[in-house]
C-alpha cells in the first residue's frame, strides 16, 4: 500500500489503540504507585490522576479539571492537594518515567525495544501538530526529549503525546458539541459491550459523579435526542460513533507527518501484546477500566 492509497482514518485509529495500550495500564501501576507513595502522598492516592496533571505545572484545580474533563473536578482538586502538599510536579514526572520503563519492560517484554527504532518519526510527528486548544499535549510535548541514550523512554514519551493529542482533540469536539462531562461518560457507553459494563452508567459513575450528577447528565442527552428513559438511543449511539470518526480526522496529520512506515510499524510493536497489557489492566485497577482498551466493533 503507498502512502497516496493508505486509509488515514482506519490507521490513525488503530495507532491511537496502540498508543492507549502503551500508555494506559501505567495509570494503576503498582510500582508506580508505590514510588509515588514515597514521595510523602499517602497511600500514593491518585496516582492515576496526579502523573497526567504534573505535566501541566501549578495550575489551578479548576485549570487542570478543565483538562481532564470527564473526571469530576473535585477529585482533581482532592489530587492536587494530596501531592502539592509534600512533593513537586518534577518529581511525580521522574517516577513516571522511571515506571513507564520499568513496568513496561515487565508486562511486554521486548516491546519497549521494538518501538525505540521509530522515536524520532513518532516525535516528528509530535512537533508537526500546533498546541492551540491542546493543553495536555502541550505540556507534555514541552518537556525535555530524552536523550539517544533513552531509546524506550523517547519512544514512550512521543507515543504518550500522541495519545493526548488524540484526547485533546476529542474533548475539543465534545465542547464544540455542548456536552459536559458526564454526559461524555454517558456516550462512551455506546462503544463497549454494556452487559460486561453492567450498565450504560457505569463509566460516566467512575469518574466521580453521583445520582444527581447522572440524572442532569441524561436529562441533557435527552434534550439533544441522544437518550431516552436513561439509555441512549439509536441517534444517540451513531453519534458517539461519529465524534470517534471526527476525532480520527483531527489526529490523523500527526501521525501521517510520523509516516506509513513507522506508523504501522508501532502498531506490530504493539499489538502482539495488547491482551498482556490489558491483563495487567485487570489485575490492578478491575476489568471494566480503561474502556478505550475494550471498544466493541459497531
Amino acid at each position: 500500500m503507498t502512502e497516496a492509497s493508505t486509509d488515514w482514518l482506519d490507521l490513525t485509529g488503530r495507532a491511537g489503540r496502540a498508543a492507549h495500550a502503551v500508555v494506559g495500564w501505567l495509570m494503576w501501576d503498582q510500582p508506580a504507585i508505590d514510588r509515588y507513595a514515597a514521595l510523602g502522598v499517602p497511600n500514593g492516592v491518585g496516582w492515576i490522576v496526579a502523573w497526567r496533571m504534573a505535566a501541566l505545572g501549578r495550575v489551578t484545580p479548576a485549570a487542570a479539571a478543565a483538562t481532564g474533563y470527564s473526571i469530576h473536578p473535585d477529585v482533581i482538586a482532592m489530587v492536587l492537594a494530596a501531592y502539592r502538599d509534600v512533593t513537586d510536579e518534577d518529581a511525580i514526572r521522574a517516577v513516571r518515567d522511571e515506571s513507564a520503563v520499568t513496568g513496561l519492560a515487565d508486562i511486554a517484554p521486548g516491546l519497549g525495544e521494538a518501538m525505540a527504532p521509530v522515536a524520532d518519526d513518532l516525535w516528528r510527528g509530535v512537533a508537526s501538530m500546533h498546541i492551540g486548544a491542546r493543553p495536555l499535549f502541550a505540556a507534555f510535548r514541552a518537556e525535555p526529549r530524552p536523550g539517544p541514550d533513552q531509546p524506550v523512554l523517547s519512544a514512550w514519551r512521543a507515543a504518550n503525546c500522541l495519545r493526548e493529542l488524540r484526547g485533546d482533540n476529542h474533548w475539543a469536539l465534545c465542547a464544540s458539541e455542548d456536552l459536559d462531562e458526564v454526559e461524555v461518560g454517558l456516550l462512551h457507553s455506546a462503544m463497549v459491550d454494556p452487559d460486561e459494563y453492567g450498565s450504560e452508567e457505569w463509566i460516566a459513575r467512575s469518574r466521580g459523579n453521583d445520582d444527581e450528577r447522572i440524572a442532569h447528565g441524561w436529562s441533557r442527552l435527552e434534550a439533544k435526542g441522544f437518550a431516552a428513559d436513561g439509555a441512549l438511543t439509536d441517534v444517540g449511539r451513531d453519534f458517539r460513533w461519529e465524534l470517534e470518526r471526527r476525532t480520527d480526522q483531527l489526529t490523523a496529520p500527526a501521525w501521517q507527518a510520523a509516516g506509513e512506515e513507522a506508523t504501522v510499524a508501532f502498531c506490530e510493536a504493539v499489538e502482539p501484546h495488547h491482551e498482556a497489557i490489558v491483563a495487567r489492566i485487570d489485575a490492578t485497577a478491575g476489568p471494566r477500566w480503561m474502556p478505550a482498551l475494550r471498544t466493541t466493533d459497531r
